[in-house]
């Protein structure tokens, strides 16, 4: 199913300016959110991550992946949207559109989104590549104003099936707990496999593909597909959402022309400022000049 990207609707952002009362205050709870609009944060989220857009062949059609992800961008926003029109107190939909609008690239639509799960006790959490632990499992960060923790990606599923090269594949709609923890309300009960307070984060880096925490004291993470542990002094990350492009170019020396692909670095420059934004007010940590070039 298809969407605009400016055909969505901006409720989010009208409900922060207009506020909420105290008795309407955002909660994680589903014994107290409307049950519809808890499904569409949780179980209708599973149907759009889970659902197929594609096939082998679209691999060899440009553009065709970016396309895709859009489409799937649009439609967690729609339903979160909409679980916020049944229910203006659910932390999770807030939770989706602060780290989608984002990907679609609506930064005052995401900033408001932010400040509702910060101000309500949440995280913003965000499916993640560690390329220095392992490339071939999928991790989850969340950010809230104290700390930014990162949990195996096991320890929100629970056991996960595994695919081509070992990727996991997301669980299914019945498991509510990940999807609630991915919308941004994590089981306080569950250990962060690392955890680091804003205050040992130095420095955030924008790449092309990916952002570098650089940390005042090193922290170790472990692959739940392999058991292993590595000691980090910086964290690697591509915090999923969107992807590159393939443009045409004219290789120096060469004839014929040549395809290199473009990652998404003002997506990567966006995220990082916008963090800064809500955990950082005192700008201590450093955000490099970006200069997008080539590889990461």
């Amino acid at each position: 199913m298809k969407r605009t990207r400016t055909g969505l609707a901006t409720l989010a952002l009208a409900l922060t300016a207009a506020g909420v009362s105290a008795a309407d205050a955002v909660t994680c709870d589903p014994s107290a959110l409307d049950v519809r609009s808890y499904r569409l944060t949780t179980r209708a989220q599973a149907l759009i991550i889970n659902d197929p857009r594609g096939s082998w062949w679209d691999g060899f059609q440009l553009g065709k992946h970016e396309e895709q992800l859009a489409d799937l961008n649009d439609a967690s926003a729609f339903a979160a949207e909409r679980a916020l029109e049944i229910d203006p107190r659910n932390l999770m939909a807030y939770g989706i559109l602060a780290r989608v609008a984002l990907a679609l690239e609506q930064p005052d639509r995401a900033e408001a989104a932010w400040r509702r799960v910060l101000d309500g006790g949440g995280a913003v959490v965000w499916s993640a590549t560690l390329y220095d632990v392992d490339a071939r499992t999928y991790f989850f960060l969340a950010f809230d104003r104290r700390a930014l923790r990162v949990y195996r990606m096991e320890q929100l599923a629970g056991a996960v099936k595994r695919g081509f090269y070992g990727i996991p594949e997301f669980p299914g709609a019945d498991n509510e707990r990940f999807y609630a923890a991915w919308a941004g309300c994590v089981d306080p009960a569950i250990t962060p496999d690392a955890e680091v307070a804003w205050p040992d984060v130095r420095e955030i880096k924008a790449g092309n593909w990916v952002l570098w925490f650089k940390l005042a004291r090193p922290v170790t993470i472990g692959s739940d597909r392999t058991g292993k542990r590595k000691e980090l002094r910086e964290i690697k990350v591509n915090l999923h959402g969107a992807t590159g492009s393939l443009e045409v170019y004219k290789p120096v020396g060469q004839e014929g022309p040549a395809l290199r692909g473009r990652g998404p670095a003002g997506y990567q420059d966006a995220v990082r400022r916008t963090i800064v934004k809500f955990v950082d007010p005192d700008r201590r940590i450093a955000l490099p000049p970006f200069k997008p070039g080539v590889g990461w």
